[in-house]
């Protein structure tokens, strides 16, 4: 019996040893594990940031070649703004005083023939400034603040288009509103082309509206650059937002140059463009593809040399 316990002892004195070494090595691989985790988020965490430095830098380059235009946009209604509002600053003196001298007839504190002798003097020195208030005040007036309007609207587009987003900014969003944002921004450029659009009406996804905004004005940018090339051929571009399945569909025609296989081959390679050396940062489509990924859709390329490309962008209606 007592060699019997000291066997059982010895037993159970190795199995406590070899217990307590595994669940020593379970803690020291576990403490690895959590520092190597801790590690990966860390990486993540720079990926996204860095992701996200190369958006924002590519927005930037965007609005440099979108600057001459829109300063051209701000500048004309701004200017018949200008024009309007200093005529009615050079008949503010005559407004001012016709307003006085109603004020003190209407209080009887002038009787009527000094009235009309007063108004009399003010046709004699403003002698076409009635015709000009009966004729162009209300006209002016309402271009002037539709001109305002429409420089409030590039600015609110610019500060969209330039705000800094990250992955959780998604919100419910009619994907149409990116497609308007994108075309009154770029008019400037699309000017000279053909626009046609068809925009079916559809549900609120959960997307990142400023991704949507980048998407749209990459993909009409380099539609109108590849119609660029062709100008004799004149530039047609379609945008055409539809249901398809179960996604909305981004669907952008053009009637440009096209492309070869190998450059559709590596159209979404960081860095790689077509374009001459300074005219693109070869991330455009690059983005376009992390942000369709992003909002787990896909992407489709059919292009023909010489005839054009139509590229569609399937974002799940459920993310």
């Amino acid at each position: 019996m007592n060699g019997s316990d000291g066997n059982f002892e010895r037993a159970f004195l190795n199995e406590q040893k070899l217990r307590l070494a595994a669940e020593q090595l379970l803690k020291d691989k576990s403490t690895v594990l959590v520092a190597i985790n801790n590690e990966l988020q860390k990486k993540v965490a720079d990926l996204e940031h860095q992701q996200m430095l190369f958006v924002q830098t590519e927005k930037m380059a965007t609005l440099g070649t979108l600057c001459a235009g829109v300063a051209h946009e701000i500048n004309t209604p701004l200017a018949y703004a200008m024009s309007n509002i200093e005529s009615l600053q050079n008949s503010t003196p005559l407004l001012i005083t016709l307003l006085k001298l109603n004020e003190q007839y209407l209080n009887n504190e002038i009787k009527e023939s000094r009235f009309k002798h007063e108004i009399d003097i003010l046709n004699l020195q403003y002698p076409y400034a009635y015709a000009w208030l009966y004729n162009n005040l209300q006209g002016q007036v309402n271009d002037s603040v539709e001109g305002l309007k429409r420089i409030k609207q590039i600015v609110h587009d610019l500060l969209n288009f330039a705000h800094p987003s990250s992955s959780q900014d998604k919100q419910l969003t009619d994907v149409t509103t990116g497609a308007n944002n994108a075309l009154r921004l770029l008019s400037s450029k699309l000017k000279l082309c053909e626009i046609k659009t068809r925009f079916e009406p559809l549900p609120l996804i959960w997307c990142n509206l400023s991704s949507i905004n980048q998407i749209f004005v990459n993909l009409l940018m380099n539609a109108w650059q590849a119609c660029e090339l062709d100008l004799e051929k004149g530039c047609i571009i379609e945008v055409n937002i539809f249901e398809l399945n179960t996604n909305i569909c981004i669907e952008v025609k053009d009637n440009g140059c096209g492309m070869s296989e190998d450059t559709i081959a590596h159209m979404f390679d960081p860095f790689y463009t077509t374009k001459e050396v300074g005219e693109g940062t070869g991330m455009g489509m690059t983005l376009v593809y992390a942000m369709v990924s992003d909002h787990g859709g896909k992407i489709e390329v059919n292009s023909t040399l010489g005839t054009g490309t139509t590229i569609r962008c399937l974002l799940p209606l459920k993310a």
